[in-house]
């Protein structure tokens, strides 16, 4: 499902909605979560916090180690370097519905 098919599914399904309000919800929903998590990934790893969707899921920013790896032309080992990454972790009634 793309964003534009996940819009015209939530237009279907809310019936007081045209179709540009649900473009609305979609974005502001994507964007608060991304705007969130961008300022948690700021913090120290202790002080971060998660989006929590019951039922759903969670989005979280974790770091990945340093870690070494290979020049895929040259062959040279180098260091990529600790960075952050966006996590979802699936909730248990996600869980249970993508296991039917």
């Amino acid at each position: 499902m793309t964003k534009t098919e996940l819009i015209e599914a939530v237009f279907e399904e809310a019936d007081d909605l045209f179709k540009k309000e649900a473009q609305q919800v979609v974005d502001t929903a994507l964007n608060i979560i991304m705007d969130y998590l961008g300022r948690e990934a700021k913090k120290p790893e202790e002080d971060r916090d998660k989006v929590q969707i019951i039922g759903f899921g969670s989005f979280e920013v974790n770091n990945r180690a340093e870690r070494k790896g290979r020049n895929p032309q040259t062959g040279e080992e180098i260091i990529i370097p600790e960075r952050k990454v966006p996590v979802f972790r699936k909730g248990k009634t996600f869980k249970k519905a993508v296991e039917k």
